[in-house]
């Protein structure tokens, strides 16, 4: 692999996922001042948030960076891409702290963060220079990039119109968790490993491997979280609605 591709993938890896976090902490320092919350527990939730996803960022780094994740017939990738997310929505429904947190940052935001998944263009890429197998990089390419595309406009329009728009912004939710399950399916399934059953003329090396190894350790499941608390704050939006409408109804 060239010296210009290597470093094309590690500004798209490592350096979108930092770039990714500072985001995230950039938005949730504006969301919880917009919301009004004090400086000091403002400040303490943007570190804890900041603390929390560059731990993360750490903890996929450094097995990565030492070829945890390529290796050979036994796949040890899903360990990354599992195990930290399940570690963070264990904490979020055992911290009130964190979940208050979530409830205060708007779709807007939790939604058109999402705009990084544009970086799957790098699939695209490495497919057209030989690099990745058709199979895996064109559906999660394209659908990566159709969905970090659509996510800013999809969340602006929930915040002007959000009765009318919540509909939009739970589909656009569930086609991208549909893109994500896609993507892991056809790299776990055209990887090298005795699991592989596609792309048998060309394996997929190069997702496994460092740099671009922290899209599925660390990017991936980030995503998949930021779904869920899309999703959840859609479902606590329509119950405070329903309640709201409990309490207007006429009696008698």
């Amino acid at each position: 692999m060239s010296g210009l591709v290597s470093g094309f993938l590690m500004s798209e890896s490592v350096v979108g996922s930092v770039a990714v976090i500072a985001v995230i902490a950039f938005a949730v320092h504006r969301e919880l001042k917009r919301a009004g919350w004090a400086d000091g527990e403002r400040r303490k939730a943007v570190w804890a948030v900041a603390a929390l996803l560059t731990a993360w960022f750490v903890v996929a780094l450094v097995p990565s960076r030492a070829g945890f994740y390529h290796t050979g017939q036994l796949p040890t990738i899903q360990f990354g891409l599992l195990g930290p997310a399940a570690a963070v929505l264990v904490l979020f429904w055992s911290w009130p702290f964190l979940r208050r947190v979530v409830d205060a940052v708007s779709q807007q935001w939790i939604v058109g963060v999402q705009f990084y998944r544009v970086l799957g263009v790098i699939f695209l890429v490495l497919y057209a220079i030989g690099q990745l197998p058709g199979v895996f990089a064109l559906p999660a390419g394209l659908g990566d990039m159709a969905v970090g595309l659509a996510a800013p406009a999809v969340g602006l329009a929930y915040m002007r119109s959000p009765r009318e728009k919540a509909g939009r912004l739970r589909v656009w939710n569930l086609l991208g968790l549909l893109d994500l399950v896609v993507a892991v399916t056809t790299g776990f399934l055209t990887s090298p490993s005795r699991f592989q059953l596609l792309a048998l003329d060309k394996p997929n090396e190069l997702i496994s491997a460092f740099p671009l190894v922290m899209i599925p350790v660390f990017l991936v499941p980030l995503s998949v979280l930021l779904h869920f608390a899309s999703l959840w704050k859609l479902r606590r939006a329509a119950e405070v609605q329903r309640g709201a409408a409990a309490v207007t109804l006429p009696v008698g």
